[in-house]
This record gives structure tokens, C-alpha cells and sequence, in this order.
């Protein structure tokens, strides 16, 4: 008797020291073009086949295109929700596998002007949503924007997208050396996309830590190699993301390699103390339910 209620104590007391984390994962690059909104729903879409629950915010508040890419209707968007005239559950849209999708808006100026104090409320009203979500991918847009900068801060991995241009190394530089210096986040997961072999990827992920290592306390880890795949333009046209129109196409295997590597990433024991509210949201309501 003795034995079995001080095993239930255990057991109860690893509920509460260990709760059940959100996994949250921002994908971002310094420039356009370099396929960021194609990497995150690859990724999505391959860990919603598998049963996680998932869920996508398209963070690129200007320039929208996750729903379009998947196909999908969309009502109300974050603009309502900045406007105050919903909540972030009331614009929840479902994609394929039961994947979540939190719209943005597509041509709304005033979405891109927003105040640091705005993105911060933006990323706290998070912590109203009463989902279920074991992976948070978030989409943003190009650039270093303050919002690019404060959903990369709330991340607890920054996945930072590049392809083998000039222009895409010099701004993936820019991207880490802002978030390195003046924001604290020092490892970064790097994708070199539509690349034409695995070594004209790592050659590409060689020029960008050659001048990493030179001038940034920065760590990179080189997490895939994307290849270029005619697939892809052809499953944009569909409305499909690749590893659903075209499962073993060589950029979607990559992608679900990818995908299957990033929920191995571990969790931080408690939350970063950037912006996580939404991670601290789930992890008191988590411990709460434990009690």
C-alpha cells in the first residue's frame, strides 16, 4: 500500500515538473523568394500526417500566402483580430490532417506598421487561445522587420531559410547578426533550399558561417538540404504543399526528414523569457490540470 501511493506521489510529481510543452519554431529569412512559406507548411503538413497537432500563424502580416497555398477559404484574418472585432479562435482555419491555420491579412498597410507594443499584444493574445497544439510553426515575412525580430525572439528555434544567392546570404547575414547582437538569440537552424546537390548546400551553408564565426557569437546548425524540385512550382499550382501532392518527390522527402528532425529538437526546460506567453500559457495551464 505504502508502495503504490508513494509510486502515485512519483508519478504525480513528474506531471507537475515535466508538463506537456509546446513546441515553437519560427521560420524566417533575410530575403524574399527563398521558399520560407513552402519549408514551414512541408514541415506542418508532414507532422500533421502523423497525428501531432499543429498549428500554423502566417506571420507575413503584409503579404499573406499560406492560405492561398493551401487552398484554403478565409474569412477574417489577424486584422480583425488588431481591430478588436474577434478573437485569434474565431479566424482558426482547418487544413488538410486537421493542420490549424491562424490567417493573416494580404494587402493591409497598416498590418505592417505596427508598434512594438502591438507585436508584443499580438504574440500575448496567444496565451487566450485554449487549443491543444503540440508544434506552433510560425511563417514570417521577409526582412527584419520588428515583427520578424519579436516572433524569432518568442521562438525557442529560429529557422533561417537561404538559397545560394548572393543577396539571400548577405540578408540571412543581416537577420542573424540583428537577433544575435541586440536580442539575445545565439542558435540558429539554417535550410539551404532549391539547392542542386548536398554539397552545393553545404558549400552555401560554409559561406555563411565563414563570416558567422568571423564577427558573431552565433551558433548555426546546418538542419537540411532542399533540393530544387520542379515538383514544387507544380504543387503551387495545385494548392498543394509537395509532401502531399507529391509525397516522394526529392524536396518533399528532405522536407519530412526535416520535419521529423525539428520535433527530436529539445525543449527548454522553462520558457526563454523573451516573449513566450503562449508557451507559458500552456505550461501553467498544464501544471494547473496536474494539481
Amino acid at each position: 500500500m505504502i508502495e503504490t501511493m508513494n509510486h502515485d506521489q512519483a508519478s504525480g510529481l513528474r506531471r507537475l515538473t515535466t508538463p506537456r510543452r509546446t513546441k515553437v519554431i519560427t521560420v524566417t529569412g533575410g530575403k524574399g523568394g527563398v521558399g520560407k512559406t513552402n519549408v514551414t507548411l512541408g514541415m506542418a503538413v508532414s507532422m500533421a500526417k502523423q497525428g501531432k497537432k499543429v498549428m500554423v500563424l502566417d506571420a507575413d502580416l503584409g503579404l499573406a500566402n499560406v492560405d492561398v497555398l493551401l487552398g484554403l477559404r478565409v474569412g477574417r484574418n489577424l486584422s480583425h483580430v488588431m481591430a478588436g472585432e474577434c478573437d485569434l479562435e474565431d479566424i482558426l482555419v482547418e487544413g488538410p490532417y486537421g493542420l490549424k491555420i491562424i490567417p493573416a491579412s494580404s494587402g493591409t498597410k497598416g498590418m505592417t506598421d505596427l508598434s512594438p507594443a502591438q507585436h508584443a499584444g499580438l504574440i500575448r493574445a496567444f496565451g487566450m487561445l485554449d487549443e491543444d497544439v503540440d508544434v506552433l510553426l510560425v511563417d514570417t515575412a521577409a526582412g527584419i522587420s520588428d515583427m520578424v525580430l519579436s516572433f524569432s525572439r518568442a521562438a525557442q528555434d529560429v529557422v533561417v531559410v537561404v538559397c545560394d544567392e548572393p543577396t539571400s546570404i548577405t540578408d540571412a547575414y543581416a537577420l542573424i547578426k540583428i537577433l544575435s547582437r541586440e536580442h539575445g538569440v545565439s542558435r540558429f537552424k539554417v535550410v539551404a533550399n532549391m539547392v542542386r546537390s548536398y554539397r552545393e548546400g553545404r558549400d552555401l551553408f560554409t559561406k555563411l558561417t565563414r563570416v558567422t564565426e568571423r564577427f558573431l557569437n552565433a551558433n548555426l546548425e546546418l538542419v537540411a538540404c532542399v533540393p530544387l524540385d520542379e515538383r514544387v512550382r507544380q504543387s503551387v499550382k495545385k494548392q498543394k504543399v509537395v509532401v502531399d501532392a507529391f509525397p516522394q518527390a526529392p524536396s518533399a522527402l528532405a522536407l519530412k526528414a526535416l520535419a521529423n528532425k525539428a520535433l527530436c529538437w529539445p525543449l527548454p526546460r522553462t520558457p526563454s523569457g523573451h516573449l513566450e506567453f503562449f508557451v507559458e500559457r500552456l505550461l501553467i495551464r498544464d501544471q494547473a490540470a496536474g494539481e
